[in-house]
């Protein structure tokens, strides 16, 4: 959105200013909060259905990776409840960057942290774009 372009919403009677694009959401914030808690649950689901598969199929696997899976598993549970405090988003953030550095553990960890760190790049987007 360019700086002519106003944001708020025109008050009851008034004209719509040129530019103004309403989201269409009755509760904008509430729709991001969604989107970003579901990429969340989402990724600690498949972060915890993928610790068997790491642990039997291994290739070097050791306790860090496993330690790695579950310690991600249960942050990424717990900021899908926290996304109404600004720094959740961060924290999220900072998840994504953990599991590509997982990598280093084993390969798996980096694929997923690749898959969900894309993921989460366009819940930012959608989130800057509706509550810009």
């Amino acid at each position: 959105m360019t700086d002519n372009q106003p944001t708020t919403p025109p008050a009851q009677g008034d004209e719509v200013p040129p530019g103004y694009k309403p989201s269409g959401l009755r509760n904008p914030a509430g729709a991001v909060r969604g989107m970003g808690a579901a990429a969340l649950g989402l990724q600690g689901v498949v972060l915890l259905l993928a610790i068997l598969p790491i642990r039997v199929l291994g290739d070097g696997a050791g306790p860090a990776a496993i330690t790695t899976l579950v310690a991600l598993t249960v942050i990424c549970f717990v900021l899908c409840g926290m996304l109404r405090r600004p720094w959740a988003w961060t924290a999220g953030t900072v998840v994504q960057g953990l599991l590509l550095l997982g990598g280093f553990f084993h390969w798996t960890l980096f694929a997923l942290g690749l898959i969900f760190g894309l993921v989460w790049v366009y819940v930012l987007y959608v989130r800057r774009s509706i509550l810009a």
